[in-house]
């Protein structure tokens, strides 16, 4: 179906006909009316009419009451929206996402809606080239108590962090613009920590600074920081719109990975019956709209997701039927080393290991709490197990005691 992007929606009703709902959407969300329609002018509307592709109802003996349910496949003709996310979206699921329990489970896309959008401009591999790092999963930390820190006192707690061996270092995304640390001087004085800590570390790293402001500036915003020695942007997409990443990431002037943070996701996907699911949210959306790499909540931690919709979103950052680079997934939150072999057992070698706590919550400093996560995943990639290998690095095994090891 070159012609037509589709939306799969699950919809749940303890005694709706659903092959009629169906037909229903299909005509209500593109020609508003069919039956009514003289002739000739539905020849005209043809090449406008909805298609129903699927319909898969669930109806067995087992389910109880309200769970009765049905899958349903809608196909919409290219020719009705422009080729940009917010038109497609409301397309598939404006007046719709109001008519009950209704949820978007999944989206497709004509070849010629894809051909708008160049994706991510480094992706996964790109980010890999930058830091010079192939073999393994990164490791990133966060910045944490951020608000009311001054300049020295953020180039503190970035020194500590980089000396502790982490690829990626990211601000908070509640890291505003303020007057003690404007962009333009937090990068200045980081990038400086990071060159210092590369000369004793010997390793490279990405400093993702939060992107901020009014949209109208966004751009200049990040030229500022870019200007300032930026190698990474942190963005709160869903605060903007889809469409305000898809503008930074395909300009040419923005050449650096832009990182894509789930704030208000929560909002959209957790229901079961309401909302857009997770892997479109936090997946294909992201990814198309061209995110290098993309937060979202771990199974692990503080912040759970259960793990079906983790696996779902990784699948959309990776899979091979978009033909844009593939995004960089981090599944965060509550993340400890003890985790680590988890994460690499669910996610492979292709993720970021993202922490906040568990590196500045280690009982011997910020540095060691990086380096018991570089150790745990040298363990973990070598089949050692974590409690074996903490007899030999003290990092490790100060973590362990206090966070637990593998479940």
């Amino acid at each position: 179906m070159n012609n037509m992007c589709t939306a799969t929606y699950r919809l749940h009703d303890d005694h709706a006909d659903f092959h009629k709902k169906a037909q229903s959407i299909a005509i209500g969300m593109t020609v508003g009316s069919w039956t009514e329609l003289p002739q000739a002018q539905r020849e005209a509307m043809q090449k406008h009419l909805g298609e129903v592709i699927k319909v898969e109802v669930h109806e067995s003996e087992g389910l109880v009451a309200g769970e009765r349910y049905a899958d349903i496949t809608i196909g919409y003709p290219d020719i009705n929206f422009s080729r940009d996310i917010p038109a497609l979206l409301v397309t598939v699921f404006g007046k719709i996402s109001m008519d009950g329990r209704i949820k978007l489970m999944r989206l497709g896309f004509s070849d010629n809606f894809l051909r708008a959008f160049p994706g991510p401009k480094f992706g996964l591999t790109g980010v890999r080239d930058l830091l010079g790092v192939q073999d393994r999963p990164l490791l990133m930390s966060i910045f944490k108590s951020v608000i009311g820190l001054n300049a020295n006192e953020l180039r503190e707690q970035f020194i500590r962090q980089a000396l502790g061996g982490v690829d990626l270092i990211k601000d908070d995304e509640i890291l505003f613009e303020n007057k003690l640390t404007p962009i333009e001087k937090r990068v200045e004085v980081c990038m400086k920590a990071a060159e210092q800590a590369r000369q004793e570390t010997g390793k490279k790293l990405l400093y993702a600074a939060n992107l901020t402001g009014p949209t109208s500036r966004l751009k200049q915003q990040a030229e500022r920081a870019i200007g300032a020695g930026a190698n990474a942007l942190l963005f709160n997409v869903l605060s903007y719109g889809y469409d305000v990443l898809h503008e930074l990431s395909s300009d040419p002037d923005i050449n650096v990975p832009i990182m894509a943070h789930p704030a208000l996701a929560g909002a959209l996907y957790p229901s079961p019956h309401y909302g857009i699911s997770a892997s479109v949210v936090l997946g294909q959306l992201m990814r198309l709209a061209g995110a290098d790499l993309v937060l979202f909540p771990s199974p692990y931690g503080s912040v759970t997701m259960p793990k079906e919709e983790n696996m779902a979103i990784t699948e959309q950052l990776l899979t091979s039927e978009l033909p844009v680079r593939t995004s960089m997934p981090v599944p965060s939150a509550g993340i400890h080393p003890g985790l680590v072999p988890m994460i690499l057992r669910d996610f492979g070698k292709d993720v970021i290991v993202n922490a906040g706590g568990g590196i500045h919550g280690h009982p011997m400093g910020t540095e060691a709490g990086g380096r018991a996560f570089l150790q745990a995943i040298e363990a973990a990639g070598r089949s050692i197990p974590l409690a074996q290998y903490a007899t030999d690095h003290p990092e490790l095994k100060a973590a362990l005691d206090l966070w637990g090891g593998e479940r």
